[in-house]
């Protein structure tokens, strides 16, 4: 019999796995680098919020809050990455997009309701 071509080269990883033959797992994202983190996308989505109220003309409110979260999605991804750590980076996307897109539904209610009532 011959032997399979999976079974030549293949050192084996042991009983975990290659992860776990890398060594110890990281320490833990401290808190601080946490919220840094993720406030700085949601401080990014409150001045485009603001710059938009501000300077924009009301039929363009929607197209400029598109194009804000747009860009807080690109920031938050670049925030998350950044931190370079695994570990919760989908929970922490999530908390991130999940406020930015709040920020930015809140701006856009108000900006739509003084729209109206003008």
């Amino acid at each position: 019999m011959s032997e399979t071509p999976q079974d030549q080269g293949a050192p084996d990883p042991g009983p975990l796995g290659p992860a776990a033959a890398a060594g110890p797992p990281p320490e833990p994202l401290p808190r601080a680098a946490v919220a840094w983190s993720v406030g700085a996308v949601w401080a990014l989505a409150l001045a485009l919020g603001i710059l938009i109220a501000a300077l924009s003309r009301p039929a363009q409110y929607a197209s400029w809050l598109s194009l804000a979260l747009g860009v807080s999605v690109i920031a938050s991804f670049g925030a998350q990455l950044a931190t370079q750590q695994k570990e919760g980076f989908v929970n922490r996307l999530a908390t991130t997009l999940t406020g930015s897109f709040v920020i930015l539904g809140v701006f856009g209610a108000i900006l739509g309701a003084t729209t109206l009532w003008h």
